[in-house]
């Protein structure tokens, strides 16, 4: 279904994601770009970057696809850059206990709209840049995020906001279509004493792991100070 909402252009796709379909909305159209109240750009959003909030990725299904089996029983769990949140709502469908966070204004609003959209209770949402850590939005057992390296300042700014919302004990899942600077921000983390382990994405039509793409597992033991 289509529609025109407040200046931009949206439609809802289903996505079968493990045993469950989900109703998603999206932005149509990638170009489109709606800021009538300046919001995006005090913040520092282009409107070439604007409209990357509100699609489904293909490194986001991937990620969705693994929180649908991912062990989260007792876990803290923090989504960063989450857009329209696809893998928050495989988690909450889960009853996980799980947080979700972005900087773009919309970012809210698309993620309540997809809670209502499957019958979901609300998710507890910050907005949060990557410029510091936020004391409000505490520290989590496990943190995840998708697609996450478009600037050149991104290793050291989501590294820093990583570190900064981890627990001494923490697992941090990364889903990366193969951008050029996840070198660098897996130099960052293991430079603070989490491993590092990598293997391919899979896609969710299929078991075969795509060669666009890698999930990238940190995991920090607690280390007695």
């Amino acid at each position: 279904m289509d529609a025109i909402t407040q200046g931009y252009e949206v439609e809802t796709t289903h996505y079968q994601i493990g045993p469950v379909s989900y109703q998603i909305r999206t932005l149509r159209d990638r170009r489109q770009f709606s800021d009538p109240d300046g919001c995006a750009e005090r913040v520092g959003i282009s409107s070439a970057t604007w409209p990357l909030f509100g699609i489904v990725w293909p490194a986001g299904l991937a990620l969705a696809e693994e929180m649908s089996r991912f062990p989260i029983a007792g876990k803290q769990i923090l989504e960063i850059g989450c857009g329209i949140g696809l893998p928050s709502l495989v988690l909450q469908q889960r009853g996980a206990d799980i947080t979700a966070c972005d900087y773009h204004p919309l970012a809210e609003e698309f993620l309540r709209q997809n809670t209502d959209l499957n019958g979901l209770a609300p998710i507890p949402f910050f907005n949060a840049s990557w410029l510091e850590p936020s004391l409000e939005l505490g520290r989590f057992d496990l943190i995840i995020g998708s697609d996450l390296l478009y600037e050149r300042n991104h290793p050291t700014l989501l590294a820093g906001f990583l570190v900064g919302h981890a627990k001494p004990t923490c697992q941090i899942l990364l889903a990366d279509p193969g951008r050029h600077r996840c070198g660098e921000m897996s130099a960052k983390l293991t430079s603070q004493g989490y491993g590092c382990t990598k293997m391919n994405l899979r896609s969710c039509e299929s078991s075969t792991p795509s060669h666009s793409g890698r999930l990238l597992n940190f995991v920090r033991p607690h280390v007695n100070s």
